[in-house]
């Protein structure tokens, strides 16, 4: 296959998996995108809910739709998003990346709602292959960092690479009664990764020193991604898909890499999806 497109990369705050069933300001800046990038011949995602002990790719030719939630309606595990894999682009992200190792998982995972719960409103027609690169939890952000810096020339193969995760993510202190609202610590700590997006991206991998880091970031997972698009931009501004928050305690700030239109305005309102969910929040895996 002949390229001659870069492609776009983005990283996108996917929230509650609810998202996948509702249409707001967030949802639809999700569809903005898909409509705006050209078709892809893969799209590879880092998802945060992909986190685990080592660096490894879905290989398998068609993977299966993992509903890693606990609590929501029935009508969100009847979700299927049945793209079909492609092993030759997971050989070629094992190759693009070395030294570093990367495994092929043929049968243990597949597409997780970090991925769906986006890709039903950017690419709902499923036909596109879709890829998953998980998370070595046993690495810390410079790793990832230069594991984005590493995955560029799939890009120049028509790879469109996204990663899905939310800046502030904290799960202990998600507020129902604050649906389209963030806590000031959880402001300040988004203003300030947005500040170093906007003029030099690899600065969010020394966002550990921020003084809102241990409330915005308890855990790794969902931040993680953010260093991958880091990592592709190098020194290239990012640009601001949608911004807010939900829930006082989640981002749902996106950021587009490369893109040769900004999406419009859809004119689209309404917060993310923080409700619908019998689980506690720190039980739910959102």
């Amino acid at each position: 296959m002949s390229v001659t497109t870069r492609m776009p990369a983005a990283f996108l705050g996917h929230g509650s998996p609810m998202n996948a069933l509702e249409r707001n300001r967030y949802t639809e800046a999700w569809r903005e995108f898909g409509r705006s990038v050209p078709r892809p011949r893969a799209i590879l995602v880092v998802s945060a809910h992909w986190y685990t002990g080592a660096t490894a790719v879905t290989a398998m030719p068609q993977p299966r739709t993992i509903h890693d939630f606990y609590g929501f309606p029935q009508e969100l595990f009847d979700v299927r998003y049945d793209a079909p894999g492609d092993p030759e682009i997971a050989q070629m992200v094992s190759d693009v990346v070395k030294p570093t190792w990367v495994g092929h998982d043929v049968d243990s995972w597949g597409i997780d709602h970090g991925t769906w719960s986006v890709l039903l409103h950017a690419f709902p027609d499923a036909s596109i292959p879709v890829l998953q690169l998980s998370l070595n939890a046993f690495k810390d952000f410079d790793h990832h960092l230069d594991l984005g810096r590493r995955l560029a020339p799939l890009r120049d193969q028509g790879v469109l690479i996204i990663g899905s995760g939310n800046i502030v993510h904290n799960l202990r202190a998600v507020d129902f009664d604050r649906p389209d609202a963030g806590f000031d610590w959880a402001r300040r700590f988004n203003e300030s990764a947005r500040e170093i997006l906007e003029s030099d991206p690899t600065g969010v991998a020394a966002l550990d020193g921020h003084r809102d880091f241990d409330l915005a970031v308890p855990t790794p997972d969902h931040y993680l991604p953010l260093l991958y698009l880091a990592g592709l931009a190098d020194s290239e501004p990012l640009d601001v898909l949608v911004d807010g928050y939900a829930a006082g305690s989640l981002s749902m700030t996106a950021y587009t890499l490369g893109l040769d239109r900004r999406p419009a305005d859809s004119g689209a309102s309404g917060g993310a999806a923080t409700s619908r969910c019998d689980a506690p929040p720190l039980d739910s895996n959102l």
